[in-house]
């Protein structure tokens, strides 16, 4: 699918007619090349409505997108038809880009890639975008950008179940970033028009903790149906197809009827139910190969020390993940609380949109953000970060903290803000009348407090002593400032804004 999102405007899923679905507008991953040298295939939904998308037949492409820098795609020899992963994938987003609106002129390209070939991808992709007129090309892992486009925050760990055409992926992963952590941004590959081949910036793809996958999705699902409802029929590329909308309307209808046209004899009524499909579903195993993926991946939680309870968010992505079976699945295994179902098709999209921020050099912090807080426990002072170096800003979302009273009838809190230093020091020793550079322990002293420090913030009436009493909210302008909002717990008094420093 393709999303676009203009200055001071929300991202919206872009159509692309005639290669694009409608509602939602998404482009299948198809191509039909009608001899070697095709510059001008059939994409996405051409192939599917000449009846192309059926077969094992050279002139046909698909699912080559999670093929590409895996090395598991064949290398087609000279005069075969079929494409190799890379090849296919480049062509179709050489046709993408032609069919972009004539008024439409992008600034920068962002795609996603499946995390276990990130690297082999983005090798991919530096290549194909040579020839495309746009400045800026950046890269983004597909779990983060399916859960910071569902709303999750950076640092989450995430149960995300993906069924699309032709692939079940289940995979537990920890996002990038969190309290303290620089959030989750995307890997720019371009820059004012020039490649960054060479760029020393860090892969910060989600981490992933278990994965499991089954060849199987929606296409198989449409099988299942068509063999149920024409068993007398081959399961051509019009009547999967006519199975296909069934399906598609059962995530939100309890019935569905299509009419379906085939190549010999009348028109038939093609009708099934919500129920039927789920026995359909269970009955081949769909509901026993979810439960095999799962305890598959979270038996690899449990070897990292991850329980299912330290699971923050089950995200289904991937238009089969709609079906009422697969629902009813999650709702029995998840409390209803950590289901996240808003956006299921577009949430890579606009994710990828919502992590990739305009890169200016001031958009990174040099140096990091720490706040002096009391710590109930130890009963003394501790050094807590807001902001490390390596955050972009401005903050997309403010950092939450609540702060306690340290001492009884405490009638203000100060803020004792400090830039963390490394944790290890280099300083120069001298050995027999030479120096020497040695590196040693940071030690204590790992935060240089700043040399002005903000006014404390008033207590009225005064505080006692580990009494939760204000909850702060500090975010990064565009200007590069430490902004902090507040509220007193015990009042409920929300404080103006108030500017606390400038970052670098």
């Amino acid at each position: 699918m393709v999303a676009h999102q203009a200055a001071g405007e929300p991202a919206r899923l872009l159509p692309l007619p005639p290669l694009s679905l409608s509602d939602p507008a998404v482009v299948p991953t198809l191509l039909w090349l009608q001899h070697p040298g095709d510059r001008q295939p059939l994409v996405g939904r051409q192939v599917l409505e000449a009846g192309l998308a059926d077969g094992d037949h050279p002139q046909l492409h698909r699912d080559f997108k999670r093929q590409i820098g895996s090395g598991q795609g064949s290398t087609p020899q000279v005069g075969e038809q079929r494409l190799s992963p890379e090849q296919a994938g480049s062509l179709l987003l050489k046709r993408l880009w032609q069919a972009l609106p004539a008024d439409l002129a992008p600034e920068r390209l962002v795609l996603t890639a499946p995390i276990e070939t990130y690297r082999g991808y983005r090798q991919w992709l530096l290549e194909a975008c040579e020839q495309l007129a746009v400045p800026e090309v950046a890269l983004l892992d597909e779990p983060t950008a399916a859960a910071i486009g569902a709303g999750l925050p950076a640092g989450s760990t995430v149960l995300v179940v993906d069924l699309g055409g032709g692939t079940l992926d289940l995979s537990l992963v920890q996002l990038q970033g969190g309290e303290g952590r620089a959030a989750p941004i995307a890997q720019l590959l371009r820059f004012a028009g020039r490649t960054l081949e060479n760029s020393r910036q860090q892969l910060r793809c989600a981490r992933v903790i278990g994965k499991a996958g089954l060849a199987l999705g929606g296409r198989d699902i449409d099988r299942w149906i068509a063999a149920s409802l024409c068993p007398d029929q081959p399961a051509s590329g019009s009547l999967l197809g006519a199975c296909e909308r069934l399906k598609c309307a059962l995530s939100s209808d309890t019935s569905a009827l299509v009419l379906w046209s085939p190549p010999e004899g009348p028109t038939r009524e093609l009708r099934l139910s919500r129920t039927d499909l789920e026995d359909l579903l269970r009955n081949e195993g769909l509901i026993a190969a979810l439960d095999q993926l799962l305890e598959s991946v979270l038996a690899a939680g449990r070897a990292a020390g991850i329980g299912p309870e330290a699971i923050s968010a089950v995200l289904p992505v991937g238009g089969s993940s709609q079906l009422s079976s697969v629902r009813q699945w999650l709702a029995q295994r998840w409390p209803q609380d950590r289901i996240h179902l808003q956006r299921p098709v577009e949430a890579v999209a606009l994710g990828a949109l919502a992590l990739t921020p305009g890169v200016q050099v001031r958009d990174v912090l040099a140096e990091g953000v720490s706040l002096r807080c009391w710590d109930q426990r130890s009963r003394r002072h501790r050094w807590h970060p807001l902001f490390l170096a390596g955050q972009s800003w401005p903050t997309t979302a403010p950092l939450e903290l609540v702060l306690a009273c340290s001492r009884d009838d405490q009638d203000a809190l100060e803020l004792v803000l400090g830039q963390p230093l490394a944790e290890q020091r280099r300083e120069v020793v001298f050995e027999a009348g030479v120096p020497v550079l040695r590196v040693r322990p940071a030690g204590e002293e790992r935060v240089r407090p700043w040399t002005h420090q903000p006014e404390p913030l008033p207590l009225v009436p005064p505080g006692q002593q580990g009494q939760d009493r204000l909850r702060l909210r500090f975010a990064i302008d565009d200007q590069g400032q430490l902004v902090l909002d507040s509220e007193d717990l015990l009042s409920g008094e929300a404080r103006p804004p108030r500017i606390l420093g400038r970052v670098r």
